[in-house]
């Protein structure tokens, strides 16, 4: 089904994407329209324009394709299924994400992937293909975030500041011949092993799969891993039996 969403207000078209039997559909003429997909299970959509904030909210199972960018809060608390993204997106996306996937192509704003979380099957992974803004992966618990810096200059800091601030569980990775950034001591911070890397390869081949890039060009260059330093907690923000 295909629904042409010009000027058409968020509500009328959620009911819309609801109320509709077909399991593909495409939105046209998206303009901001908040709240697209939320809690949505078993359809997989086609957004054709400019989602607005909160696209893919609580999603539990569907899968979302974004042809252009999309606003702030994307994935925010999802549980299941997927998000791609042909463009970039804004602040605070994958927000307490707790499961399923959001591939982002170019960037991504501030405070992607916090309070990311991961629970017995449930394992959140958000790939951002070029930089994210300050607070990547702040309080982050779980899950797995891939920064590849594809388009960056090599002298730019590709996760800006704050990176990990608070961060007690998962793993950041960051593709760069060097880091840039001043990490907060919440977490450890090494050059990826081979090991390392095998954990993390499938996403990056779905990535680039997803956005027709060279995988061997991308594992060619040097990640580094950020960890919780369970040895220098959080202390100020938590309370302390």
């Amino acid at each position: 089904m295909v629904i042409n969403s010009k000027g058409m207000d968020y509500q009328t078209l959620n009911e819309r994407i609801k109320a509709c039997d077909d399991a593909d559909i495409t939105i046209g003429s998206c303009l901001g329209q908040r709240f697209i997909a939320a809690g949505l299970a078993g359809k997989n959509i086609t957004i054709e324009g400019t989602p607005g904030n909160a696209l893919g909210a609580y999603l539990h199972g569907a899968n979302l394709t974004v042809i252009g960018n999309a606003q702030d809060a994307t994935g925010d608390t999802m549980n299941d299924g997927s998000i791609v993204i042909y463009g970039s997106t804004g602040d605070t996306c994958g927000y307490a994400m707790r499961g399923g996937s959001i591939y982002v192509r170019d960037n991504a704003g501030y405070r992607a992937g916090i309070h990311m979380k991961a629970y017995n099957e449930k394992f959140p992974v958000m790939v951002i293909g070029g930089h994210a803004g300050s607070f990547l992966g702040e309080y982050q618990a779980g899950g797995v975030i891939i920064v590849l810096g594809l388009g960056c200059d090599k002298d730019e800091n590709i996760v800006s500041n704050f990176c990990g601030t608070g961060m007690h569980g998962g793993k950041i990775y960051i593709r760069a011949p060097r880091l840039l950034a001043k990490f907060p001591p919440q977490v450890h911070v090494k050059k990826a092993t081979d090991d390392d890397i095998k954990e993390i390869e499938k996403y990056i081949d779905k990535y680039c799969k997803l956005f027709s890039v060279d995988l061997s060009a991308v594992l060619a260059e040097t990640f580094w891993v950020l960890t919780p330093n369970t040895d220098n907690p959080y202390k100020q923000l938590y309370v302390q039996n």
